[in-house]
């Protein structure tokens, strides 16, 4: 089979299925909202200022930030633009980011509760739109569809380059199955097959020291895994104990993205 043979929207959504990923409900992400709203405070984040980096404002006065958490990236672009919507479908990360807003002092901001699945209709069209980390959706083809509709310049959205929020060699020793989701390779393959040409850039965090302590460490792995048993954290313990006896130090999991960016074609020009 050649590669122009492929469809690479079915594939993704057959890979989502069997790595079976579940979509959260609103709560939570409610739930994850203040501290996420702390989390991605800092104005001179890595991410924060590579995504900008990439960006061309050219031409640009309104923006659409599309599962806009807490605000951290419409809040960071809001002074280069006469209008911001946000929207998300957690009613707290929409809350905060309007706290957010309000401590800013910014009046340009607009924030709603609002899914990728829902009926956009009420939005007016924007020149750019971002999609930031919120991009592991059940139908991606949609949702690139979607954005290209709502948009009049350009796009930009960002994705996973890994297929494992933490190292396999970590879930493998505690037992469990590695379940490797889709990577941004699929966003590039889709866009391609729909008539877009898109461009791909890097947004890689700066490498920090690793675990300080066990407590820290099994967080973040229960954070991606969720729900782990004791005979688990156990053998978490062991392998911490293992590398650390050793002199090595266990690095925090890779956040590094892709950003698949593109300017907009309109619909009556692409294949679908």
């Amino acid at each position: 089979m050649l590669i122009n043979q492929l469809d690479f929207a079915k594939m993704y959504q057959q890979h989502m299925q069997q790595a079976q990923r579940t979509r959260k409900e609103p709560e939570h992400w409610d739930k994850k909202a203040r501290q996420m709203a702390q989390n991605c405070a800092n104005p001179n984040d890595p991410y924060l200022l590579r995504f900008r980096e990439l960006m061309d404002f050219t031409g640009a006065q309104t923006l659409l930030d599309v599962g806009c958490g807490p605000g951290s990236v419409s809040l960071c672009l809001a002074n280069q633009f006469r209008s911001v919507i946000g929207i998300d479908y957690s009613g707290g990360m929409i809350e905060m980011a309007n706290i957010r807003a309000k401590e800013m002092q910014l009046t340009n901001t607009h924030f709603e509760q609002l899914a990728w699945e829902d009926n956009w209709d009420q939005l007016p069209k924007v020149d750019i739109s971002v999609a930031s980390r919120s991009t592991l959706v059940d139908d991606l083809k949609a949702a690139l569809l979607k954005l290209n509709r709502q948009t009049k310049l350009r796009v930009y959205t960002t994705h996973t380059i890994n297929p494992t929020f933490i190292d396999e060699n970590i879930i493998r020793e505690i037992g469990r199955d590695v379940i490797q989701l889709p990577t941004y390779i699929y966003a590039v393959n889709i866009l391609h097959q729909m008539g877009i040409n898109p461009r791909v850039d890097f947004i890689k965090n700066p490498n920090r020291n690793g675990f300080d302590h066990f407590d820290a460490f099994a967080d973040s792995v229960n954070w991606s895994l969720k729900n782990m048993t004791p005979e688990e954290m156990d053998k978490l313990r062991n392998y911490y104990n293992t590398q650390t006896a050793s002199g090595k130090k266990i690095p925090y999991p890779s956040r590094d993205w892709a950003m698949v960016s593109w300017d907009v074609i309109d619909e009556s020009e692409l294949i679908l």
